[in-house]
């Protein structure tokens, strides 16, 4: 009969969590949101600031941006537990639905950042258009980027669309989470 040590035990869960913070790093995201995900989620249970700092050895304040990260990559949020008075954080619990969260925020922030910049670019080339007597090579050129920046803006507009193909769940039609 095997008995349950719990050291060996904590040491299973503590490269758990390792694992899913190197992980995170594939995605672009810090060790330390990858970290404190991971205790959250094998702790599953909310945890206070407090008690996430006390795990990671974090500053209280380090542990607040951190989980204000991973609230901005959707996939902690803050939770009411009737009695208690401080803030509780909640991680997603499902894989997928994690790496839906952090692929499509990621994605969304660089669709944001691009429309702004072509919004921006476009108004440029047009001030430049009508302000001044371009040469008919420079109005080529002008053009030239005009059509580069609406094919960019094509390419953001697949990407956006694949984002709402991966947030609506279809993605989970055409490649189930479990083989059959």
């Amino acid at each position: 009969m095997m008995r349950n040590n719990p050291g060996e035990i904590s040491d299973v869960k503590t490269q758990f969590i390792e694992k899913i913070a190197d992980n995170m790093n594939y995605f672009g995201v810090s060790t330390s949101v990858g970290r404190v995900l991971g205790i959250i989620y094998m702790q599953r249970e909310p945890m206070t600031l407090d008690e996430l700092s006390a795990e990671t050895g974090m500053s209280k304040t380090r542990m607040s941006q951190v989980v204000r990260e991973m609230i901005d990559y959707n996939i902690a949020e803050r939770v009411f537990k009737k009695g208690v008075r401080k803030d509780l954080y909640q991680v997603e619990q499902d894989y997928y639905q994690t790496f839906v969260f952090l692929f499509t925020s990621t994605w969304q922030k660089a669709i944001n950042k691009s429309k702004h910049f072509e919004k921006r670019l476009q108004t440029q080339l047009k001030l430049l258009q009508e302000e001044r007597n371009l040469t008919e090579e420079e109005e080529q050129t002008v053009n030239e980027i005009l059509i580069e920046i609406r094919e960019w803006m094509d390419y953001y507009d697949w990407i956006s669309r694949l984002v709402d193909f991966f947030e609506s769940g279809e993605i989970f039609k055409h490649v189930p989470k479990k083989r059959r």
